[in-house]
């Protein structure tokens, strides 16, 4: 792979069979030269990476999907964001891993290519994350994801109510899996989880309910996510609109 993976799965199971799993969960034709890598480890676990920022919830999802079939964490590994995210799962649970992805892999047999941090766009340009949260206010958030356990600390997130719902951002950019665990532990909510990068010319956003993906917009376009493409969010099609209907200011993701 000549592109450093910006994401990655750590998971016991067979190499042929991971790949068949994986293509299926991102909906590439047989035909279809991936944007993903299974690379066998020396041991129980192997490492699924991949380069391609819209598949990153993918792997997310993907390693849940396994930890429900085997007795071992599986771990989920986020690179294209800065801080880096690490997550096991083990049988559909998650906990937030306070962990070196590089020494994490190693450890396990199957270390990850392009251990060193790239000089090109993945690292000078890194994602960066808010949401807008329906159905719930800032008392609330802050209550159900510190009874969750969230690995940040108090203060961490920017919460703001809204007459279109609660704002969640932070002074780093990075929200972690906080629209997830909202939208988990309070199905009613709907949330858009936004990352973008600082010029917007790399834009997704996913649509939860109920601690689920049930909506996918990209830009750049693509058609193969795991989750249903929707063409617009709240009927608007770029970037700066969706944000203003979001009530999401752009601002926050080109302030590096």
């Amino acid at each position: 792979m000549s592109q450093w993976p910006l994401w990655a799965v750590l998971t016991p199971g067979d190499p042929v069979q991971l790949e068949r799993r994986v293509r299926s969960a991102l909906m590439l034709e047989d035909e279809k030269e991936p944007s993903f890598e299974v690379i066998p480890g020396s041991g129980l676990y192997h490492a699924i990476v991949g380069t391609d920022p819209s598949d990153v919830g993918a792997g997310f999802q993907i390693a849940k999907e396994l930890s429900l079939e085997v007795d071992e964490p599986v771990y989920s590994i986020d690179r294209g964001n800065d801080p880096w995210a690490v997550t096991s799962w083990r049988h559909g649970t998650l906990e937030v891993e306070e962990a070196d992805p590089d020494a994490l892999a190693q450890s396990l047999g199957c270390p990850l290519p392009g251990a060193e941090q790239p000089s090109g766009a993945a690292a000078n340009k890194p994602l960066r994350k808010a949401a807008l949260m329906e159905g719930v206010r800032a008392q609330e958030a802050s209550r159900v994801l510190e009874e969750a356990g969230d690995p940040f600390p108090p203060g961490h997130y920017r919460f703001e109510d809204t007459p279109r719902g609660l704002r969640v951002s932070s002074e780093t950019g990075d929200i972690g899996f906080a629209d997830i665990t909202l939208s988990e532990w309070l199905p009613h909510v709907t949330g858009y989880g936004v990352a973008a990068s600082p010029s917007l010319d790399v834009f997704f956003v996913t649509v939860l309910r109920g601690g689920a993906c049930i909506g996918h917009f990209s830009l750049p376009p693509r058609e193969d996510s795991f989750v249903p493409a929707v063409g617009n969010i709240k009927g608007e099609r770029s970037p700066e609109r969706i944000l203003a209907a979001l009530d999401i200011p752009a601002e926050w993701f080109r302030d590096e």
